[in-house]
């Protein structure tokens, strides 16, 4: 029995002294009648002192708790011999406790008798838990002990009433496949969270995978009338109200037209109204949807089937507007219905910081696969490391959410009732402050009211209107001005004066673009939504023009982009939200046709205009390639079009960047063609792990090669063995493979030669593929041993034996610019050692002089300018080819006597090379170095502006007779009978 001296043990608050005597006097009443089971009257009668204190402290604050124990007095044992009362049990034990329960009722009202005491024990042993804690307990325990009660309740309960029903009902047909079907259960909220509450409603969607009639039952029923009546069957074991109470109330107005929808529908017309008919709050609560029972694994194939629904592939800002709209309507029924002082819904309250994480998952969650999370806490972790929030906010913001959770269940744990209104009552409030070991009221106001604070801060960093920021845009003149220009409300005279004043030179022109975009079938037919998206944006954009140096290149450059996402109004909602990515985009395109024409062509590049700090700092080649393997490792293994996709992007967004920092000026030449180059062979690594491992699972491996690393190489020439790649370089590229004989040994086995040429070709087909995003590179196969009619790939002793004694001195000038780019490091070696030895031969020079004299005549011939008014500086004399092939002979002729010429690639570090060897002096390779930078940084500006690299003739004349010297010195041969030079 619980005695007097009981009381002061239990360390309560006068104002609690009276509620705690009344506890006890009740239990006592109802223990002096307990004479049922001894064993149960005899765990009463030897609690020891500490239990009997956790007791009244638990029946003060709760009482739930003791109208349970007054009830079912025998349950307290239980909890005891279970050990319930210090530690949740395990998954698996608790199905087995209510299996067991069910397994004695022989129809409904047992059924509904059994689920609901087994619920009350085991929220007695939670709510005891979560008043009385253990060391390193917390709110996330208490929340996984109510998740795992609701899914075990959901999926007995569920098994029984199968079982039941099946004499009379059958059993649902099987899936095409031969698998059996089950109702589906998504568990919504924070049910699907994970993270229930002590008294929270289920929210819960059904849904079964295919049509059909069930079978062996005395009657046939279609598919979606029995999963109809399971599912209501399933309701009213868990919601409906008996003597006993209830066991879980149930919310079903989640699903597909809430209430006024079908109760229950097949994988296809969910599918088909989510992708036609779903609307942004439904991205929202789909957040949060798990299969909780019944058919888990088919209910996993769903959510997988409606991941692009939920996250799309874009960064979506649209979905901020979809929360600003919802964070409004709640913040006006609350101030309606007086619920400020609500812990969920008021200012600072669960919501908001719920809002907060499920932006950034909306927002992000398609491209950042670590945010699709159905966990709050665990989302939220994950945002510092993909720098969407600082770690201090994270710091803050989790304490505070845990605060907020524990006092709703605090709430909660009174009378076992859905409630986040903080109370008026004196004595309640009292057993509040105890429930979560605070001496007084005073004490939890003060921590509520600093958390509320904090959070409200950060709900308004990642929730406010851009505007908000600043001013609100409808007090700014400007903006007003350029919003009714926009939208034809102006004269034509007074557009264009306007236009003039922000700088346009043919304001006339500008104003007929805009009429011409606002008046097109495009806009004319987007939806609402759309409209108001873009009719937002322009104005901003207009802003932006008119701070820009050249507005007039700017607008048409900036104006196919708009159309183009006309479809797409995520981008328009991106624009809008982010005004330093509008100031980017015009900056860029006005600089950049080049630049302007990738947005337009890729709008999912705009999402890189967000980081202004990366945009113009491209990564280093370990943090691409880093970069590459985690954006990889989010995908599925065997989704090929996913990371070809991903790849595409990636390329793209890298290769923006380079070109961001090489207008800003932020790059040196050489650095911007260093960091074109390291995006290729990242992506060259990739696509190479990529097909191997396609063929491997296909064919299997050759004799003697291992499974793991790819036992291949790739060699690049050209641009790309130089390291000296521009904007829209092809790839030329070689394949070599190790020699080896025999089949392979998978499943479906080929020849190794064969192994190796599909494995080229896999390569080939992975980086030219033409997609929505467009292709990887352009692929040049031609410098390989015999040109097109030689073999796609070849072994390493074959390519060496060709180079000893059929390569063209052409192709040993291209050898000069080879070297690997990716592959197997042994044979990486092996090429290393061919190279240097068919370099490094000796050679006649005369014949060398001649051949490279040819074959430069014929490509001035094919590829120079065709008038003396223009300067190619690649191709015409004195220019930039000149050059390469003043290096190519270099090596070919010298580098018997300075073997140091044989460890670069590139024109640069050979010419310095050439200096440091003596071969030319200090002044003349430093005129050809300044002469080659000059005309690479021409060809890059070019790629930019969508120009030719050509320039006035007298462009470069110092520089072009620098070259047209050490040309005469080392290449020129004897002069015709009149003089001229036939170089």
């Amino acid at each position: 029995m619980l005695d007097d001296d009981v009381l002061p043990r239990a360390g309560l608050p006068e104002a609690l002294k009276d509620t705690a005597a009344q506890a006890c006097q009740r239990l006592n009443q109802t223990l002096a009648h307990m004479a049922c089971d001894d064993a149960a009257l005899a765990a009463w009668q030897a609690l020891p002192a500490a239990r009997r204190a956790a007791l009244v402290r638990t029946v003060t604050i709760s009482s739930f708790a003791l109208d349970v124990l007054v009830r079912t007095p025998v349950v307290l044992h239980e909890l005891l011999a279970t050990g319930e009362l210090d530690a949740a049990p395990a998954r698996a034990a608790l199905a087995q406790r209510l299996e067991k329960a069910l397994a004695q009722a022989d129809d409904e009202e047992s059924l509904y008798r059994a689920v609901r005491r087994f619920r009350q024990a085991r929220m007695l042993g939670i709510i005891w838990r979560d008043l009385n804690r253990a060391d390193g307990y917390d709110v996330w325990d208490t929340t996984a002990a109510m998740t795992a009660l609701a899914e075990v309740s959901l999926e007995a309960t569920l098994a029984w009433l199968e079982a039941f029903y099946a004499p009379r009902w059958g059993r649902p047909a099987p899936c095409e496949d031969g698998s059996a079907q089950r109702l589906v259960v998504l568990g919504m909220g924070k049910l699907g969270a994970g993270e229930l509450n002590l008294s929270s409603d289920i929210d819960l969607i059904f849904a079964y995978a295919e049509d059909g009639e069930t079978r062996g039952g005395r009657k046939a029923l279609a598919h979606q009338e029995y999963f109809t009546k399971i599912g209501q069957k399933l309701i009213a074991a868990l919601d409906s109200v008996t003597a006993d109470g209830f066991a879980f109330r149930v919310d079903m107005r989640l699903r597909p037209l809430g209430d006024g929808g079908p109760l229950v529908g097949s994988f296809a017309a969910l599918l088909a109204y989510y992708q036609d008919q779903g609307r942004e709050w439904e991205r929202y609560a789909m957040l949060k949807a798990r299969p909780v029972a019944g058919d888990v694994v088919g209910g996993a194939e769903l959510l997988r089937g409606l991941r692009p629904f939920v996250y799309r592939k874009y960064l979506d800002f649209g979905a901020i507007e979809s929360l600003r709209g919802l964070k409004t309507m709640i913040h006006r029924e609350v101030k309606r219905r007086g619920m400020e002082t609500n812990v969920k819904l008021g200012p600072g309250g669960i919501r908001e910081v719920e809002f907060v994480v499920q932006a950034f998952q909306l927002i992000r969650g398609g491209r950042d696969t670590e945010l699709q999370q159905t966990s709050l806490r665990a989302a939220l972790t994950r945002l510092p490391a993909l720098g969407l929030l600082p770690q201090k906010a994270v710091d803050e913001l989790l304490p505070d959410y845990a605060f907020l959770r524990d006092l709703e269940h605090a709430l909660q744990a009174l009378d076992d009732r859905q409630t986040q209104r903080l109370p008026d009552d004196a004595v309640v409030r009292a057993q509040v402050a105890l429930a979560l070991g605070f001496d007084g009221w005073e004490g939890v106001m003060t921590r509520l009211g600093e958390g509320r604070e904090r959070i409200q801060h950060y709900f308004d960093d990642v929730i406010a209107e851009p505007e908000d920021e600043v001013e609100d845009d409808s007090d700014t003149p400007g903006l007003e001005q350029w919003r009714r220009l926009w939208r034809g409300e102006l004269s034509a005279e007074d557009a264009q004066r306007r236009l003039a004043e922000a700088g346009f030179d043919d304001p006339a022109e500008a104003r007929k673009r805009l009429e011409r975009l606002h008046h097109s079938r495009a806009v004319q037919g987007m939806q609402a939504i759309g409209f108001e998206r873009l009719d937002a944006l322009m104005p901003l954009l207009l802003d932006a023009l008119a701070q820009n140096p050249t507005p007039d290149a700017a607008l048409p450059r900036v104006l196919p982009l708009i159309e183009a996402v006309l479809r797409r109004t995520a981008y328009l909602a991106l624009l809008r939200e982010n005004p330093q990515a509008l100031e980017h985009l015009m900056r860029l395109c006005a600089a950049s046709p080049w630049i302007a024409d990738q947005l337009a062509r890729y709008p999912i590049l705009l999402d890189e205009l967000l980081t202004p700090a990366s945009l113009y700092t491209p990564a280093s080649k370990a943090r691409l390639a880093d970069e590459l393997r985690q954006t990889l490792n989010r995908l599925p293994e065997d989704d090929e079009e996913a990371q070809l996709e991903a790849l595409r992007v990636f390329k793209h967004a890298q290769t923006l960047h380079v070109a961001a920092s090489d207008i800003a000026g932020t790059r040196h030449l050489m650095n911007v063609s260093d960091y074109l180059t390291y995006i290729a062979e990242v992506i060259l690594d990739a696509v190479l792990a990529m097909a191997w491992k396609h063929l491997v699972r296909k064919h299997g491996v050759p004799p003697g090669i291992g499974r793991d690393v790819p036992d291949f190489l790739i060699v690049g020439y050209g641009k790309l063995g130089g390291i000296e790649l521009g904007y829209g370089s092809d790839l030329d590229l070689v394949f070599l493979h190790r020699a080896t004989k025999g089949a392979t040994d998978g499943r479906r086995p080929v020849d190794a030669s064969v192994f190796f040429t599909r494995l080229g070709q896999r390569m080939i087909h992975l980086l030219t593929a033409v997609t929505p995003a467009g292709s990887l590179y352009d692929v040049d196969m031609r410098l390989r041993p015999s040109g097109n009619a030689g073999l796609l790939v070849t072994s390493l002793d074959a390519y060496a034996d060709y180079q000893r004694t059929s390569a063209w001195t052409w192709e040993h000038q291209a050898l000069v610019r080879a070297r690997v780019v990716a592959g197997d490091a042994a044979l990486a070696e092996g090429f290393n050692a061919v190279r240097r030895e068919v370099l490094g031969r000796p050679r006649d020079r005369r014949a060398l002089r001649d051949d490279v004299v040819k074959m430069r005549r014929k490509m001035r011939a094919h590829l120079g300018s065709r008038t003396r008014a223009t300067f190619d500086v690649k191709q015409d004399a004195g220019g930039m080819v000149d050059i390469e092939f003043l290096c190519q002979y270099a090596v070919l002729a010298l580098s018997v006597e300075a073997p140091a010429l044989l460890a670069y690639s590139d024109s640069v570090r050979i010419l310095d090379t050439l200096a440091k060897s003596g071969h030319l002096p200090d002044d003349q390779a430093q005129d050809l170095r300044e002469a080659y930078l000059a005309y690479r940084s021409t060809t890059h500006r070019a790629a930019l502006t969508g120009d030719r690299a050509r320039v006035a003739e007298g462009t470069f004349d110092a520089h072009r007779r620098a070259v047209k010297a050490l040309w005469a010195r080392f290449l020129a041969p004897p002069a015709d009978s009149d003089g001229r030079d036939r170089a």
